[in-house]
């Protein structure tokens, strides 16, 4: 129990952990979502995309929230250009376009002028966020998490039937374009927390460990917020203990939370498949 609780006496420990929670609750569903939908190199391509804005506020002294959001307009502006060219095609208009974004920010990274903590912007900083970071993160987060609660019923229908979906009342581009809008929301959230490289592993590691272990839509939903809250509190508690990054322990911890998945799930198909004795 000392384990655990020693860190929680300071207070940075538990204002990140509160930010980690709120978070991974918001990303599990979402990252459900994005998987049924198959926007997975969306959600790739949004978090690493938003790089410039990210230097642009960290230069400006402005909060990394506006810059992330800044980031984020700019990536699905500059995907939606790429996706536009019949030469390309729109899988290869969003690497040419996020790659060129994320070039940017890397140009923009080398200035004289930006802070030292480059890797914060890359990586995260749970620790080092502003409370003002964490207040509009959590709110945000919040917010993604209600809309996917209200637009449930149409998400559902466009994903599992969208030939029917139309005549059931649920639009299936518009169900499409309010998810991405809801990746967009949670990135920016997740952006001060996580950074623009590892916030992705948030979003779909706990969504694919809930699909693997279960086929039903309300429990994978359910089990997916669990399991994104238990990485951002265990991965917290590894970087406390071992003293290393937080952001990159709250990543591996939801990746080593998908391989159990992936081993327990094998291991209850093997025995549900064993003949009778």
């Amino acid at each position: 129990m000392e384990w655990l609780l020693d860190p929680l006496r300071s207070e940075l420990v538990r204002r990140a952990l509160a930010e980690l929670v709120v978070l991974g609750c918001a990303c599990g569903p979402l990252g459900v979502w994005v998987l049924l939908y198959r926007q997975a190199f969306a959600a790739e391509s949004l978090s690493h995309g938003m790089l410039p804005g990210l230097v642009v506020a960290a230069l400006a002294g402005a909060p990394l929230v506006l810059g992330a959001a800044g980031g984020v307009a700019a990536a699905a502006v500059a995907v939606a250009l790429a996706g536009r060219d019949p030469r390309l095609g729109p899988d290869v208009g969003v690497a040419v376009g996020v790659g060129a974004l994320f070039g940017a920010g890397s140009l923009l990274a080398l200035a004289p002028e930006t802070p030292p903590r480059l890797e914060a912007l890359l990586f995260g900083d749970p620790l080092g966020a502003s409370p003002r970071d964490l207040l509009a993160g959590a709110a945000l987060a919040a917010a993604a998490l209600a809309v996917l609660v209200a637009l449930h019923r149409r998400l559902a229908l466009a994903a599992f039937d969208r030939a029917a979906a139309g005549s059931l009342g649920a639009r299936p581009r518009r169900a499409e374009l309010a998810l991405l809008g809801v990746l967009g929301a949670t990135t920016v959230a997740a952006a001060p927390i996580l950074g623009s490289l590892l916030l992705v592993a948030l979003v779909l590691a706990p969504a694919a460990a809930a699909l693997a272990l279960t086929r039903r839509l309300e429990r994978a939903l359910a089990l997916a917020a669990a399991l994104g809250a238990l990485a951002g509190a265990t991965g917290l508690l590894a970087s406390y203990h071992l003293a290393v990054a937080t952001g990159a322990s709250v990543a591996l911890a939801a990746v080593a939370l998908l391989a159990l998945a992936l081993v327990a799930a094998s291991t209850a198909g093997r025995v549900r498949g064993a003949p009778n004795r």
